[in-house]
């Protein structure tokens, strides 16, 4: 069964890459136009739009998610979304099932350019680019992101590993960008999420995507920035994702 599944995996991955590629280019200009010439909620919408696609474009693939809330999502209020990171694929349900409090990114700074669609939401839209070879460049784009979510109650999503894990198990936290954003946004609240077994969609590298994986996505209970200091609070948010985390092979 696991070699038909292998033997399968070729010819949809090829369509699943055929249907992307199109979405990429499609959207480019959707994009452009939304912003320019009818402003952020409009862009924002096609990017909605676009992140929904892909994940109806993975189901070509048997690829499912399971979403797990504890509570809804807060309003008026900055928010700092702090996960893992496994794959590239772990992006497009975070903008989608968190549409409502717009999240942003903190990207790097080489995606920023050759990629329709992306790289030009990436520069536009409100996320930041950073240069992970210049720390002082990165802090400085940190720092701009905290005062953006505190000044439009939006939200900003933190892979605090600094990288993909590309077997599942997850790399401990580095805490500047963290601390940084706690300084910036002292009122805002985390929302802790563990996200489990996007990093199959790349076991193989980029090709071919593996059939009929289960992607889990749990959002915790959110955390107020004040409630504790910044090293307790980042050891106390880093073991409730890690803890989630399934590991099955």
């Amino acid at each position: 069964m696991k070699s038909f599944s292998h033997l399968l995996s070729y010819p949809l991955t090829a369509i699943f890459y055929l249907l992307f590629g199109l979405l990429l280019l499609i959207f480019d200009p959707i994009q452009r136009i939304c912003l320019n010439v009818f402003g952020y909620s409009t862009h924002k919408w096609s990017v909605d739009i676009f992140n929904l696609l892909i994940l109806r474009c993975l189901h070509v693939l048997g690829t499912t998610y399971t979403m797990k809330w504890h509570e809804e999502l807060p309003k008026n209020v900055p928010v700092i979304i702090v996960a893992n990171h496994q794959s590239m694929w772990d992006i497009p349900p975070l903008i989608w099932f968190l549409r409502k409090i717009h999240p942003k990114f903190i990207s790097k700074i080489e995606l920023g350019k050759g990629i329709p669609t992306i790289s030009y939401n990436l520069k536009y839209g409100g996320s930041v680019l950073i240069d992970r070879k210049n720390p002082q460049q990165a802090t400085a784009e940190i720092h701009k992101m905290g005062r953006y979510i505190h000044d439009h109650k939006r939200s900003v999503v933190i892979f605090p590993e600094g990288t993909r894990s590309r077997d599942g198990k997850p790399k401990p936290f580095k805490r500047k960008g963290l601390k940084v954003l706690f300084q910036e946004a002292p009122e805002a609240m985390i929302l802790p999420v563990s996200i489990s077994n996007s990093w199959k969609l790349q076991r193989n590298g980029a090709f071919p995507i593996p059939v009929g994986s289960t992607l889990r996505f749990e959002f915790h209970p959110l955390i107020p920035v004040s409630s504790e200091n910044e090293g307790e609070l980042i050891e106390r948010v880093e073991n409730l994702i890690v803890k989630h985390i399934y590991q099955d092979q």
